[in-house]
């Protein structure tokens, strides 16, 4: 009697008997877990490639949305504006700086293009490489088009700047310009000129004045070497790379002194000496 007891209460259990386990629709947990990752194709937690793809298109769309309308990278190409920006560099061009009704100041070093000023205006060879070019240059990751130029604002609309005085310094407006920016041992110019800046112009130079192709290469030219201030692209305000060189782009108190043009124009007009070539 007592193993007929014993042998009744073991059978009814429901945790090991296979056949109740089909009666509820369920199968094994051992078959249940194993049917679930079976049916993931990449563990939990794993971007798919279509993820990475879409994130990486964003992110490149809104660094190009930056890059146009707020502050664009710039690769430095040349020694022109040693030793304030080095080969190498990359600079972040504030767009916003001339953007809201301020124009560009003596001694703000700028980024604009030189089409129709400092180079003749020509077609495009190749649009499609051309399209990736300025979009990797937009990025920083390429040299910036031949039709860009980074320089120094030395002289605005109405200014008459002229060098050299008897000491071999620039003057801007009959002031003398203390050029502490250039490139020690470089005088101010090797050409002399004199020039007045019509009104929405601009006269720019490089701080490695030896090394600098600049307006004054251009007094010649269509324009006189003069930048339309509406052909700046922006101001450069940062060093972004290399990190060692990680700052702001420092600015200068040079022109302080510098009085305004007079209201009725300098008395003497542009004139237009021998010009010089340099690298």
């Amino acid at each position: 009697m007592d193993t007929e007891a014993q042998h009744t209460e073991r059978g009814p259990s429901s945790d090991t008997d296979p056949d109740r386990e089909s009666d509820t629709g369920e199968g094994p947990r051992s078959a249940r877990v194993s049917g679930d990752s079976a049916a993931s194709d990449e563990p939990d937690g794993a971007p798919s490639w279509r993820r990475t793809l879409l994130v990486g298109a964003a992110c490149v769309a809104f660094l190009l949305l930056v890059s146009h309308f707020v502050a664009q990278p710039f690769l430095i190409p040349s020694r022109s504006m040693e030793p304030t920006l080095q080969v190498g560099d990359r600079i972040l061009v504030n767009k916003l700086a001339y953007r809201f009704g301020d124009e560009p100041r003596r001694g703000d070093v700028v980024v604009f293009d030189g089409t129709g000023s400092f180079v003749r205006e020509e077609p495009e060879d190749d649009p499609v490489g051309g399209l990736l070019r300025d979009g990797a240059a937009a990025l920083g990751l390429a040299e910036p088009a031949e039709t860009d130029f980074v320089k120094r604002v030395v002289g605005t609309g109405g200014d008459r700047v002229v060098c050299c005085d008897e000491d071999g310094r620039l003057t801007v407006n009959g002031t003398v310009v203390v050029e502490r920016y250039l490139v020690p041992g470089d005088q101010p110019s090797a050409v002399p000129f004199d020039i007045v800046v019509p009104p929405d112009r601009l006269w720019v130079m490089g701080d490695h004045r030896s090394q600098s192709s600049d307006s004054r290469d251009h007094l010649g030219s269509p324009g006189g070497g003069m930048v339309p201030v509406d052909k700046v692209v922006g101001r450069a305000d940062w060093i972004a790379w290399p990190f060692g060189r990680w700052s702001g782009v420092a600015g200068t108190d040079a022109f302080d002194a510098v009085p305004a043009p007079p209201t009725g124009g300098h008395p003497t007009g542009p004139a237009v000496p021998g010009t010089g070539s340099r690298g």
